[in-house]
């Protein structure tokens, strides 16, 4: 059964700067405790990731995960190319600038192969959501403060 979870932060930077992070995949192991490892396997034109290979462990169940990007006037998204544990997923960041700062929504949907209680899908989406808003905010502003 597929999940649908949603969650929107602000952050005290431009879009253009929430991007720069977004797009720093190899990064991610930093800032996500749910990534163990990220590698970019194809860019676009520009030098954006476009497909990435990634291992995450949520909950304790890790997976190998090939994605698929895109690139949009107002964010990013990804689909679920290939995975061991996934039947489906797509995400995406919509940013909208705000005064000097942008407003964030993340959405999420995973299909997972493996029926789960619903108590750990909770608790799997609750870290998720918290690491894709809070944790990009933490790393957004930090890589910000830093450059």
């Amino acid at each position: 059964m597929a999940v649908t979870e949603t969650r929107e932060v602000t952050i005290e930077a431009t879009p253009e700067e929430i991007l720069a992070v977004l797009f720093d995949l190899e990064s991610l192991p930093t800032w996500s405790s749910a990534h163990q490892k990220v590698e970019v396997l194809e860019r676009d034109s520009e030098g954006r990731p476009s497909k990435s290979r990634q291992t995450v462990k949520v909950v304790g169940i890790k997976d190998d995960q090939v994605l698929d990007y895109a690139v949009h006037a107002d964010g990013v998204s990804w689909t679920l190319v290939s995975s061991k544990q996934q039947r489906a997923q797509e995400g995406r960041y919509i940013l909208t600038p705000d005064g000097e700062s942008t407003r964030v929504r993340f959405e999420l949907t995973v299909d997972p192969l493996v029926p789960l209680p619903g108590f750990v899908i909770k608790r799997g989406a609750k870290g998720l959501m918290e690491t894709a808003t809070d944790g990009l905010r933490e790393q957004v502003l930090r890589t910000k403060n830093n450059g």
